[in-house]
């Protein structure tokens, strides 16, 4: 597999283009469908690494599910239907799948064990693992249940009303699909509202849930009952190709049919207070997820404060926007963003030290970071990814604004998101 990219700049990006389906709502579909009743249709699934460790995880445990293409078919084997695995659960470099899956695995009657690559063997599992040893289940792994590889013996739960410390969607699911098992209702409460794809697609799949403020309850024992969906283009995805646009003179690119949930625009918004020209035509406001296309058109952008509410609606897509800072006037200062010390790469470190090779000067700090943008980028002698796929695009939308040539080491990792965003990248370049 190559694991180098060399991108050049650009006089200009133009194009109508097809985002990838987005990654939280593809990951959710497999695991939703599979503990479901009756059959599970899917249209726009990603393709990616990290999805695809999600089927293979549920067909690992029984569950028949077919691809072709962007097209899924799953067979639910019903919430207390999935087998025990006859051999490790390998969820790659997803850290979605195992805190999801967690949840699932802590309700069932046998003992499974859960891992993943180095990366995700890295990251920290006791936001999850803890109330879920409250709920009853048996969890064993390095750190005292912190990292993986993690065994899991699962059973009857016990609800639970869990005030999380942190605004994570993956928190919150986690605890939401555990509460399915338990007997009575579990409550998640946040200290700020994170992003709702669990929320609407169980309603999409037939549970009832109870949504006051930032607090979700949901009532064990109920049957979630096949559905069909249809997985709108990833924002986060999206956000590099909107910022490419915005920072490169001459552009104007329409991304098609791209998810525009509320709990997910931040991006937008932080993006036009920088000065980026946005517009959304065609918008769909689906029951379950909606979309709409985006134009973005290039604009000298300016440097403002990214913090408060907005931050866990923008949170994967912050190397996106330090792109964007990278080349605004001014300073941008982000705010509240700890939770990027356990991503893929700790990416306040990995893009201040990338942007640095790009002359831009930063400043972190252990919740933050200010990035003072630059009238023009040096080029970049050798960009690295850190085996972080958004660490990486990161660079290659910089590399877009330089004269010459831009080398990204370690690029492999794009895939686990973006299958397809070097060639998609070149194809908007104008001939």
């Amino acid at each position: 597999m190559k694991n180098s990219n060399t991108v050049s700049g650009s006089s200009g990006l133009s194009g109508r283009v097809k985002i990838p389906g987005d990654k939280s709502i593809s990951h959710r579909s497999v695991m939703f469908g599979s503990i479901a009743e009756g059959v599970t249709n899917v249209s726009n699934f990603l393709d990616s690494g990290d999805c695809l460790s999600t089927i293979n995880c549920f067909r690992a445990m029984g569950v028949k599910i077919t691809k072709a293409g962007k097209k899924i078919r799953i067979i639910g084997a019903g919430l207390c239907g999935l087998r025990a695995p006859k051999r490790v659960l390998d969820a790659g470099n997803s850290g979605t799948t195992t805190r999801l899956m967690l949840g699932i695995l802590s309700g069932q009657p046998f003992t499974s064990t859960i891992t993943g690559d180095a990366s995700l063997r890295s990251r920290p599992m006791k936001r999850v693992t803890v109330p879920l040893r409250e709920m009853g289940a048996k969890i064993t792994g390095r750190g005292d249940g912190n990292f993986a590889p993690l065994t899991v013996t699962g059973g009857k739960l016990l609800p639970i009303k869990f005030r999380s410390k942190v605004a994570s969607a993956q928190v919150k699911s986690c605890m939401l699909l555990a509460g399915l098992y338990a007997e009575g209702e579990t409550s998640v409460s946040e200290p700020r509202k994170s992003r709702d794809h669990t929320e609407r697609m169980l309603l999409k799949f037939g549970v009832k849930l109870s949504v006051k403020g930032n607090r979700v309850s949901v009532e064990s024992g109920q049957v979630l009952k096949g559905a069909t969906i249809e997985v709108p283009g990833d924002i986060s995805s999206a956000a590099f190709i909107l910022v490419a646009a915005s920072i490169v003179p001459g552009s104007k690119v329409t991304l098609l049919n791209v998810g525009i949930n509320p709990t997910r625009t931040g991006v937008l918004e932080v993006l036009s207070r920088m000065g980026a020209n946005i517009r959304l035509s065609n918008i769909r406001d689906g029951k379950a997820e909606p979309s709409a296309d985006i134009t973005v058109t290039y604009s000298p952008l300016k440097g403002v404060a990214v913090r408060g509410p907005v931050i866990p609606r923008l949170i994967d897509e912050i190397p996106a926007l330090a792109a964007a800072a990278a080349v605004a006037k001014g300073s941008t200062v982000f705010s509240g963003i700890g939770e990027l010390r356990v991503k893929e790469s700790d990416r306040i470190k990995t893009i201040c030290s990338e942007l640095a090779k790009f002359g831009v000067k930063t400043k972190a700090f252990p919740d933050g970071m200010i990035i003072y943008g630059v009238a023009k980028l040096k080029p970049a002698a050798a960009a690295e990814s850190h085996g972080d796929h958004r660490i990486a695009m990161m660079a290659a939308v910089l590399g877009q604004t330089i004269r010459g040539k831009t080398k990204i080491k370690r690029t492999a990792c794009v895939n686990t998101s973006f299958p397809g965003f070097f060639g998609l990248l070149k194809s908007l370049r104008k001939k």
